[in-house]
């Protein structure tokens, strides 16, 4: 189960969450180098075909010629919106290919989602919905691979360089499945507030890390580790056993808090959680 299922800290989605995104962003105060390469940042939308479908998405990159590493993003579950192209950009800026996807393509367009907001009980119904047809079967294994496979078709992206995944909330199983579904090109993965990491079931994301050659980042929410403080341990032991690099930390933050906008948003904790994640892909993906 995520943990926006359960979770009263949830990020609730709504217009005006949205736009609270970019105010969100410009509260990180920037250098004058990191501002001139966020500015530097080529845009645009593009469409991934998988197997089930067709998916939006924003594809980012530094401006001018040459390569970089891949990053695929999996949003929360208030899907693809300002705030995660805002990310998404500032990810960009320190040298990477990024791809933010909308997880919910088999249900919604994007534009659609948006309008939904998760406190609502009509609009946190027909979210679960969206997620419960993404998590079916072999679906998030299927997408991952698209995703992964539409990064290397990019002239930007360095294809000998292996490719990195994040997910926030929902997203965080999600990334542990990308590198389960591509372990050759999957280098790093990195999981905020995740739900569902460890699990009784024999389709536990944790179990798959035997299988990838990734290095890993778990920030957990205070709360969600209060609700739950074994599944750090169990993390901790899955990446002993398979001798995975991972750093697995708490944070001073409650579920949701490395979006900028949402309601728990914390600086201070999602700065060093980004510091961390740029740490992580620095080493990883070189």
């Amino acid at each position: 189960m995520c943990d926006e299922d359960i979770n009263p800290w949830a990020e609730p989605v709504s217009r005006r969450t949205v736009g609270l995104g970019a105010l969100g962003i410009a509260a990180v105060a920037l250098t004058a180098a990191e501002a001139q390469a966020q500015a530097n940042v080529v845009e645009k939308d593009v469409v991934v075909k998988t197997p089930d479908g067709e998916s939006e998405a924003v594809l980012l990159h530094p401006s001018g010629k040459g390569t970089w590493p891949g990053v695929l993003v999996w949003p929360d579950i208030g899907g693809l919106r300002p705030v995660f192209r805002d990310m998404g950009r500032r990810l960009a800026a320190q040298g990477y290919v990024v791809l933010v996807v909308n997880p919910f393509y088999r249900s919604a367009k994007q534009a659609d989602t948006q309008k939904l907001n998760f406190g609502d009980p009509e609009g946190r119904k027909a979210l679960g919905s969206y997620r419960a047809a993404l998590i079916e079967g072999e679906n998030p294994f299927e997408d991952a691979r698209a995703y992964v496979a539409f990064l290397d078709a990019q002239p930007q992206v360095n294809k000998k360089k292996p490719i990195g995944v994040q997910g926030y909330c929902m997203g965080g199983p999600l990334s542990f499945q990308t590198a389960g579904a591509v372990p050759n090109r999957i280098g790093a993965v990195a999981s905020f507030h995740g739900g569902g990491l460890t699990t009784k079931e024999p389709t536990s994301p944790h179990l798959l890390v035997a299988k990838t050659k990734a290095s890993y980042l778990v920030a957990v929410a205070k709360n969600d580790d209060a609700r739950d403080p074994e599944s750090k341990e169990i993390l901790k032991k899955t990446f002993a056993e398979t001798k995975r690099p991972a750093v697995v930390d708490v944070y001073q933050g409650d579920h949701g808090w490395t979006v900028p906008g949402s309601q728990v948003y914390h600086q201070a904790e999602a700065e060093r959680a980004w510091a961390e994640l740029t740490k992580l892909y620095k080493k990883a993906l070189g």
